[in-house]
């Protein structure tokens, strides 16, 4: 019996829209189809999941794109009026732009139409029509946004990267039992460890929100906290779930990722300069191919939405086609895994 996995995808927002969405979304499909044909058994054809991409956005410019590439039946197409632009006010979006190739990829995932929605768009006004269309889990004001940054311990998930530039303490307790809650379903660890993001690790260090914030998660019965973290503190498997506010996340994120892509530059600018230099990256770059992928910030592109009754990941407005993939494989993959359910049943233990 075969299972659909259907990705929503807003085709038409971010710095390049369809240019990056479409030839991105071709060589996804190309590659899982590919994996699949190389698997095939008469077992694993009754187990086979089909995956299918809706691309939304105006139609129009979407079919003339698709027309460069082989028909493929995985592929169709809804229609979206109006685009958020990445100026737009989060506010005038909810109300005005409900026709929108954000909110109509939204609404299918909510109908039931498709399991997952991936989009590029702008942030503020992402988070608003994710939390109106498709609802917080009880017991959560706020989604927030988290990724997986490697560590040297297996990777730590950080919250809120940018979803949220004013959170209080409470929402901060919040964004921790979530982040928790993610580590143990998805690193497998029984008790993670929860730490607050701050500019030392005493206690009289701070501003006042984040003080409060260690008050109330130290107070929680639910939460294995182990204190406050530092920037560095994030690379080093410190913790398995670091909490900030969006506005101190999204700086960091950032900064890590400016920093890997000058540390990747000077490296293959090192092994160009002359012949023995060369012959040496010959030599070692497929030894280092692993450390190095760890590092580019294009193969961990994709960060979701935490706390929304539904599967939405968020790709970098600025993503290349190989890095647009990235996300849209992570969506599949929370979509396979089912995880707004499971984050939802576990929420229930702790919360209600």
């Amino acid at each position: 019996m075969s299972v659909g996995i259907t990705i929503a995808v807003d085709a038409m927002s971010g710095d390049d829209g369809p240019q990056v969405v479409v030839p991105a979304v071709f060589a996804y499909l190309e590659k899982l189809q590919s994996n699949d044909a190389s698997q095939a058994s008469p077992a694993a054809s009754c187990q086979s999941k089909a995956f299918n991409i809706i691309l939304v956005g105006k139609q129009v410019e979407l079919e003339a794109l698709l027309h460069s590439y082989p028909e493929n039946p995985s592929i169709s197409i809804v229609h979206a009026e109006t685009v958020v632009s990445m100026d737009d006010r989060p506010s005038r979006v909810l109300r005005s732009k409900q026709d929108s190739s954000m909110a109509v990829a939204l609404q299918l995932v909510k109908s039931g139409q498709a399991q997952a929605c991936v989009s590029s768009g702008n942030t503020g006004a992402l988070m608003l029509l994710g939390r109106s269309i498709l609802g917080t889990f009880p017991g959560i004001d706020r989604p927030a946004i988290t990724k997986m940054f490697p560590s040297q311990g297996g990777g730590c998930f950080v919250l809120d990267l940018g979803a949220n530039v004013d959170s209080s303490a409470e929402h901060l307790l919040q964004f921790a039992i979530m982040g928790q809650v993610l580590a143990k379903i998805t690193k497998g660890v029984e008790n993670p460890r929860v730490a607050l993001l701050n500019v030392g690790g005493e206690s009289i260090k701070g501003n006042e929100q984040v003080r409060l914030a260690a008050s109330l998660i130290e107070e929680s019965e639910a939460l294995n906290y182990i204190g406050f973290a530092e920037g560095g503190d994030i690379f080093r498997s410190y913790a398995d779930v670091i909490v900030c506010d969006g506005f101190v996340g999204n700086v960091a994120l950032k900064s890590a990722e400016g920093a890997a892509k000058i540390l990747l530059s000077g490296i293959k600018d090192f092994f160009k300069e002359s012949w023995y230099r060369k012959l040496l990256g010959r030599l070692m770059l497929p030894l280092l191919a692993k450390t190095l992928k760890q590092l580019d910030p294009d193969t961990h592109n994709g960060a979701i939405f935490l706390g929304l009754q539904g599967v939405l990941v968020k790709s970098h407005g600025h993503a290349n086609a190989k890095s647009f993939e990235q996300a849209v494989d992570l969506a599949y993959k929370e979509a396979e895994a089912n995880l707004p359910e499971l984050i939802n049943s576990e929420l229930e233990k702790v919360l209600l």
